[in-house]
């Protein structure tokens, strides 16, 4: 193998008589994943400016900045969609979201 076979090896891990296969179909599969993270940023980013709406109308309404059964509701929704692993990334959602006002 040539330096120019294996750096694509290196950078995957694949390790298999088909490498060149592999790196070239692990680097497609790991420029989806990028732009799918630049999408899901983009959507969080959304999200904390609709809920810091959403808390400053509540608080100059008299309400609290945070509805606590709203968020159990969040809660379970990811709960129920990715299990427990779902119910850590609603309570980091929800965190990045609270207090930006």
């Amino acid at each position: 193998m040539t330096a120019a076979t294996t750096e694509p090896t290196e950078k995957t891990g694949a390790r298999t008589a088909e490498a060149a296969e592999a790196a070239e179909l692990i680097g497609n599969a790991r420029e989806r994943i990028d732009a799918l993270d630049d999408r899901i940023i983009g959507l969080v980013q959304e999200r904390m400016a609709v809920s810091a709406v959403i808390q400053k109308e509540r608080i100059a309404s008299g309400g609290r900045r945070v509805n606590l059964s709203r968020e159990m509701e969040i809660l379970a929704t990811y709960r129920d969609a990715l299990g427990k692993p779902g119910t850590a990334l609603a309570m980091t959602l929800l965190e990045l979201c609270r207090g930006r006002i």
